[in-house]
């Protein structure tokens, strides 16, 4: 399959990287509900619900949002009946959070919960920032009960190859000129370029049933733009 062109500029070396996406998150915390809503056309609240309805767990249900930003899936999740829990590195985003579910500065790589302490996590686009993917979804793993599920919502290419060239223009080109005018272009230019860091789709699911989440699997939204990974505690 052919690969989406990134535009020119180099990535955060391993060592600098979780550095690097704090500052840059902090930078754009003001705008971001903003330049989601723009640059999805509103799409991503409609794919955050998805995601909190694959959880498939009943009211009630405690749940983790791991890199919570400014409390979109918190919201959700309570409006869906469950007891929300944020958790953000970036201070920037969680002064800008709007929810009123608890929230709590720490980085995804060590989570401050108990081993098997939630029955749910979400996580929304932030796969891709991890400084260590897999050790991100082993402690995921770590935190949920046995039985318990995770729903991670993060971009993707679309298989076809006149949508995957459209997409790859949009996501390439206007994503970091809007955000240039209306947030930060660096910032946003970073973003199209991130995906750069996800494996291979296969690899990716593979990945979560290493991590001990049976079951997992990949749900496309929208013709493949974004995607919901789905798993279980096993």
């Amino acid at each position: 399959m052919a690969r989406v062109v990134r535009p020119p500029g180099p990535l955060p070396r391993a060592e600098s990287k979780a550095r690097a996406v704090r500052a840059m998150f902090d930078s754009i915390a003001s705008r971001y509900d903003l330049m989601n809503r723009i640059l999805t056309f509103g799409m991503d609240m409609g794919w955050r619900r998805r995601a909190v309805a694959a959880l498939g767990l009943p009211r009630g249900a405690l749940v983790l949002d791991v890199a919570c930003g400014t409390g979109d899936f918190c919201r959700l999740l309570a409006e869906a009946g469950h007891r929300a829990i944020g958790v953000d590195f970036a201070a920037g985003m969680l002064a800008a959070a709007r929810t009123r579910a608890p929230l709590v500065r720490a980085d995804a790589l060590k989570l401050p919960v108990a081993g098997g302490a939630v029955d749910g996590i979400t996580c929304g686009f932030a796969l891709r920032n991890f400084a260590g993917l897999e050790d991100a979804l082993g402690e995921m793993a770590r935190a949920l009960r046995p039985g318990g599920r995770v729903a991670l919502l993060e971009v993707s290419e679309p298989p076809g190859a006149l949508l995957r060239a459209g997409h790859s223009l949009y996501f390439n080109r206007i994503v970091p000129l809007v955000g240039g005018l209306l947030s930060d272009r660096r910032a946003y230019g970073y973003l199209p370029r991130s995906v750069a860091y996800l494996p291979r789709r296969s690899e990716l699911v593979e990945m979560m049933r290493r991590a001990g989440l049976a079951g997992a699997r990949r749900v496309p939204l929208s013709g493949g733009i974004a995607q919901i990974l789905v798993g279980t505690r096993a």
